[in-house]
């Protein structure tokens, strides 16, 4: 999914970049910036932030970001 795909998703929840990243403790810029450097990538990132802001969208919008992210080792450490 691209960018554009990933924002019509959490709009359709009521929500946008700013309000998922506060709900969650981001950064609002971070948000950004990973989903700008991420989305569509099929490798998962490296570092740590960008990888639970990663996984946290696949979960809130329902769709698995980048193959294989939801069930990456540190998919389920918090």
């Amino acid at each position: 999914m691209n960018k554009r795909q990933i924002h019509a998703r959490l709009i359709e929840q009521g929500l946008n970049f700013r309000k998922f990243a506060l709900a969650n403790n981001y950064d609002p810029r971070t948000v950004t910036q990973t989903v700008e450097r991420w989305a569509g990538s099929q490798t998962p990132p490296n570092g740590r932030i960008a990888f639970s802001v990663m996984r946290d969208l696949s979960k809130q919008i329902g769709v698995e970001l980048i193959p294989g992210l939801l069930a990456h080792p540190f998919a389920h450490a918090s």
